[in-house]
């Protein structure tokens, strides 16, 4: 698959039912149900959008807010088998720019410290370390830390 195949769709209250699907895919030790996810995509501070194969089969999806001049990244995620393969940026770019379109001047967002291609992937979009959050995420087998991470939005 390339990502000149995919497509971003705008997610909305009809799709809240697809984005907790993908966000349960993605993470099975944390799921979201519809309900939850219906809450945070409201417009006009929240929003989401899905990533779409050339058949219309989500793929990943993205889930964002703004307050004020700060945004945030709230979930994030790529189905195993679309992982690396360009989908991330994508959706990350996804955010930044309806982030930058409801006035934010600040993008915030945590990744799990076990976790460098999401790092790695945050890292190369121009997010950097600003915090750390011990025991933030649940695993099988304990909780572990998540690094908090900011790109500015307003060129500086």
């Amino acid at each position: 698959m390339t990502v000149a195949a995919v497509r971003l769709h705008p997610a909305g209250l009809l799709e809240a039912g697809v984005v907790a699907a993908l966000q349960q895919a993605c993470f099975p030790d944390d799921p979201w149900d519809e309900a939850s996810v219906a809450t945070l995509i409201v417009p006009p501070a929240g929003f989401a959008a899905i990533a779409l194969d050339d058949r219309d089969r989500p793929l990943g999806f993205v889930m964002a807010r703004v307050a004020a001049e700060d945004a945030e990244i709230l979930a994030i995620g790529v189905l195993p088998q679309a992982r690396r393969t360009g989908i991330g940026r994508l959706l990350v770019e996804a955010a930044v720019g309806g982030s930058q379109d409801l006035g934010a001047t600040a993008l915030f967002l945590e990744v799990a410290e076990d976790n460098p291609a999401a790092s790695s992937l945050y890292k190369a979009s121009g997010f950097f370390s600003v915090g750390r959050r011990p025991g933030y995420y649940k695993r099988p087998d304990g909780r572990v830390a998540a690094l908090v991470l900011r790109r500015n939005l307003d060129g500086a």
